[in-house]
């Protein structure tokens, strides 16, 4: 660290008052009032001077980029719970450690994937849009917007960690079957509690699904694990949900599928190359073939704020000589 009376921290993003408040009265914190994304230059800018860095999801920190790190950077406080972004082992290589976010946005991410899978099947973005469009709507009619049915429709869930077990809990209050793909199988505690039918094989699960619903982690390993062909054993009448990273799913393979009408629907809060949207995915959504969210599936002020205080906790740890509670290690990411 800096001989510093009280550590120069880096704040890449503006983050909630509150957070920015304490932040304040603890560190020598250097805030980004008017929230702009950091350019690469402004990143290295902030490695050269920083004694710790605070970057959220959106800010890549590559190899390339630490070598650019001043001596004197010993923590990347990442505010969020992926680090695909940044290259953790880079960084230990340089001595620095680095932190997340674990465990806070459960069952916000929870709450927003169910109300994808609520919102797809049952065209609720199509009807919150007739009446604000002008007069449209003639009144109730027996075979107007109509959709599928949610109850006894089978869910599967690719991924289930924390947050897709907080998904199922949720689904099977609604009445849908719970099945899901994992590397590895679930506690049996768990699996009673959500009556789950696990699939070892992705694909035979995909085949047989209602509605999928994309929980696992960014990796090298999830890269386009929903790749076109696994896309295309899926049912024509069958539903797809995203609110974990865009690069799980072929993006291009989805949009061709949901194209042809060999997939009924999808719900999308991440996509591949945010924040750009593929413009072919913003004509399926004038179509109603798909509902497009911007990333705002973790949204909560509680969430952002217990987000905030688990990275104060983190570098508050580190400058006492501890060990932070949470260290993201290399072959763990």
């Amino acid at each position: 660290m800096s001989t510093r009376k009280r550590p120069l921290v880096v704040l890449t993003r503006k983050l909630p008052d509150p957070v920015e408040t304490r932040m304040r009265e603890l560190f020598d914190a250097r805030l980004n009032i008017d929230d702009h994304p950091m350019t690469e230059g402004d990143l290295a800018a902030a490695l050269r001077e920083a004694d710790v860095l605070v970057p959220t999801i959106t800010d890549k920190i590559d190899a390339a980029l630490l070598q650019q790190a001043g001596p004197q950077l010993k923590l990347i406080a990442n505010f969020g719970n992926g680090v695909d972004r940044i290259d953790v082992a880079a960084a230990a290589a340089r001595g620095i450690t680095v932190t997340n976010t674990p465990n806070v946005l459960t069952e916000d991410t929870a709450d927003m994937t169910m109300a994808l899978i609520l919102a797809v099947p049952r065209r609720l973005a199509e009807g919150a849009n007739v009446l604000p469009d002008g007069p449209k709507w003639s009144g109730w009619s027996p075979t107007w917007m109509l959709g599928r049915r949610i109850g006894g429709k089978r869910l599967g869930i690719v991924g289930m960690g924390r947050i897709g077990a907080a998904v199922a809990r949720r689904a099977k209050a609604f009445g849908l079957s719970i099945h899901y793909h994992n590397r590895h199988r679930a506690a049996a505690q768990l699996e009673d509690e959500l009556e789950a039918t696990y699939w070892e094989s992705l694909d035979q699960m995909l085949a047989r699904m209602d509605i999928i619903s994309v929980n696992c982690p960014s990796t090298p390993a999830t890269f386009h694990l929903l790749s076109a062909r696994r896309l295309a054993l899926m049912q024509p009448s069958a539903t797809i949900v995203n609110t974990a990273r865009g690069d799980i799913i072929d993006e291009d393979a989805l949009i061709k599928l949901l194209a042809d009408n060999k997939l009924a629907g999808a719900g999308l809060d991440v996509f591949t190359n945010e924040p750009a949207v593929n413009p072919k995915l913003v004509k399926l959504a004038a179509k109603g073939k798909v509902v497009l969210l911007p990333h705002m599936s973790s949204a909560t002020i509680e969430g952002r704020i217990d987000m905030g205080e688990k990275v104060i906790v983190n570098i508050r740890a580190f400058i006492d000589g501890h060990r932070p509670p949470d260290r993201v290690l290399p072959n763990k990411v």
